[in-house]
């Protein structure tokens, strides 16, 4: 196997635009990297760089420490699974799996025995000799896999591996790839736009803007210590509460309350952007001590095993997640309290995190 080293790395197209711009990124060997981002941040013209596909304007790639940039995309060593799976429909399983062995001329007998092996290893036992249109989506899925472990790449690029699935089936297949991929040990880059599914997948995540790296973390870090508040905004089921706040002598003062925050050397009295997640925040229906923000209930959303909350707090919309059993009444006076390491201060200007701490673990 292999890791991935990028330095420099510029993708530029003729009108130009700067799809990738001026990235450096290392993805280690036997890594599950995710690249998330919203459409058109340079996530997937990032993979067809690393594949070849897409031609580096500057900058190196480095697969194995072999210097791959000026290389055709067949000599890289990589295996690729592309959005749509791109299987071939006149041809069965077996020669779908094994098409890039007929391609290098190897042997048939050497073709028939690894579409089986790998055909086995992603349980598609008795369908080696249907055609695509006659799989399901998963089945097309598998297949697509099969066939670039088949190649035996050193790595292993997916691109939007799940996004043909419907929700229940991409469950299923997002528990399958996380196992595959931890049993094969192959350094893999996935994109999604999905932050669910990058979250659950990943060993380290690079979220991407407009060409630009915005954080590089695991996805513990990335969910509760969001680098800036792009970041913030895009990662999270539940939007994360980004609130206008003043630094306090022991902590922020945000909505008529204050919270306790972790503002390091910026002054009292500055100007600041809060944040904490609905999941960080603490409701209760009685009084509390210490620092807290406090207001009426609004609103409530069903979420299944939990509700999330829409309070007022003195003309400011704050949303916060309770168990499904605890869920108030609109006009319900509550209380809302977080820990001090849980609420996040960012530059009001730049949105950049202020105070940085280690990620709550």
């Amino acid at each position: 196997m292999a890791g991935i080293d990028i330095e420099g790395l510029a993708t530029v197209y003729p009108n130009g635009v700067r799809a990738v711009d001026g990235l450096d990124l290392t993805v280690a060997d036997g890594e599950f990297f995710a690249l998330l981002g919203p459409s058109g941040c340079g996530k997937t013209t990032l993979l067809r760089t690393i594949a070849g596909l897409e031609s580096a304007t500057e900058g190196t790639v480095r697969i194995d420490s072999i210097d791959v940039t000026r290389l055709e995309p067949g000599k890289r060593g990589v295996a690729m699974v592309f959005q749509d799976y791109a299987l071939f429909p006149h041809m069965n399983v077996s020669e779908n799996i094994t098409y890039p062995l007929k391609v290098r001329r190897v042997a048939a007998a050497t073709r028939a025995s690894v579409a089986e092996k790998t055909g086995d290893e992603l349980s598609l036992q008795g369908l080696l000799e249907r055609r695509p249109g006659q799989l399901s989506g998963g089945q097309q899925q598998r297949v697509a896999l099969a066939r670039a472990i088949a190649s035996e790449g050193k790595v292993l690029l997916l691109d939007e591996p799940l996004s043909n699935l419907d929700a229940r089936l991409r469950l299923e297949a997002r528990t399958f790839l996380k196992k595959l991929q931890k049993d094969l040990g192959i350094t893999t880059v996935f994109v999604t736009h999905d932050q669910a599914e990058a979250l659950a997948l990943a060993d380290r995540i690079a979220v991407m803007q407009s060409g630009k790296l915005r954080q590089l973390g695991s996805p513990r870090e990335v969910f509760a210590r969001p680098a800036n508040t792009f970041v913030a905004n895009f990662i999270g089921s539940t939007p994360m509460n980004l609130l206008p706040g003043t630094v306090g002598s022991d902590g922020v003062t945000i909505a008529g309350g204050s919270l306790p925050a972790a503002t390091g050397s910026v002054p009292a009295g500055a100007e600041v952007t809060v944040g904490v997640r609905p999941e960080y925040l603490t409701l209760s229906t009685g009084d509390v001590s210490g620092p807290a923000v406090r207001g009426s209930v609004v609103v409530a959303e069903n979420l299944g095993t939990q509700s999330l909350v829409t309070v007022d707090c003195d003309g400011t919309l704050i949303g916060v997640t309770v168990p499904e059993e605890d869920e108030p009444s609109p006009g319900t006076p509550v209380v809302l309290t977080a820990s001090e390491q849980r609420v996040l201060v960012y530059d009001k200007e730049s949105g950049e995190l202020l105070a940085r701490q280690p990620a709550v673990v």
